[in-house]
C-alpha cells in the first residue's frame, strides 16, 4: 500500500488545494440577518468538513476552516480551538485591531498540508464579526487563539498564510516540520 500525501488526504476529504483561484479570491459577506439560512447551511457544511478531517487527523493546536477551502466564496469560517472547547464561528470577521507584540511560529493549512511555514502573527488580536441575528461583535483573541483565528481571516481575504512568510524562508516539508517537535510557546508579559 503506497502512503496518500497529506495534501491528497485533504483533497480527498473535500479540501480545496493550492492553486484554485477560490483560496486567492476575496469571499463575499453575508448580509445578516437576511442572509441568515444561507449562513447557517454554510456553517453545517464547515462543522461537516471539520469532522470529517478531524477524523483523520489530530490537531493538538487546534485547527480551522474557511468556507472557501471548502469550494464556497462566501465570508464564513470555523475555529476549532485545542481541548474540550466549542468552536468559534466566524461570519465576516475583520480584524480591527492588533498588538505590536509578535511572535514566530509554524503553521500549518488545510489547502497545502505537505508543508509548515514559519508566520509572524500579532500575539493579540481584535475582530469583529457579525453574528446570525446582524449585530456586530468584537471579541479578543491572543496568541494561538489569535493566531488561529488571523489565519482563517486571512482565507477569507484571498491570503495564503505563505504570502505571511518572510522573503527567502521557504515552508519546509511536513515530515521534517514533524521532526522538529516544536509546539507553539508563548512568553507571559
Amino acid at each position: 500500500m503506497t502512503d496518500v500525501r497529506p495534501s491528497q488526504q485533504m483533497r480527498d476529504l473535500g479540501v480545496v488545494q493550492e492553486g484554485a483561484a477560490i483560496l486567492t479570491t476575496p469571499a463575499r459577506p453575508f448580509n445578516l440577518p437576511s442572509e441568515r439560512d444561507e449562513a447557517e447551511r454554510i456553517v453545517d457544511e464547515l462543522f461537516a468538513a471539520l469532522n470529517r478531517i478531524s477524523q483523520v487527523h489530530p490537531f493538538a493546536k487546534g485547527m480551522g476552516i474557511a468556507a472557501p477551502q471548502i469550494g464556497i466564496g462566501r465570508a464564513a469560517a470555523i475555529v476549532q480551538p485545542p481541548g474540550d472547547v466549542p468552536a468559534i464561528i466566524l461570519l465576516n470577521p475583520r480584524i480591527t485591531a492588533h498588538a505590536e507584540a509578535n511572535d514566530e511560529q509554524y503553521e500549518g493549512c488545510l489547502s497545502f498540508f505537505d508543508v509548515r511555514g514559519l508566520v509572524t502573527r500579532p500575539m493579540e488580536i481584535t475582530v469583529e464579526s457579525t453574528a446570525l441575528t446582524g449585530e456586530r461583535v468584537t471579541t479578543v483573541y491572543e496568541h494561538g487563539l489569535a493566531r488561529l483565528t488571523h489565519h482563517e481571516i486571512d482565507h477569507l481575504d484571498g491570503l495564503l498564510y505563505t504570502s505571511r512568510v518572510l522573503p527567502g524562508v521557504e515552508p519546509i516539508p511536513v515530515d521534517e516540520y514533524r521532526q522538529t517537535g516544536r509546539a507553539w510557546t508563548y512568553e507571559e508579559a
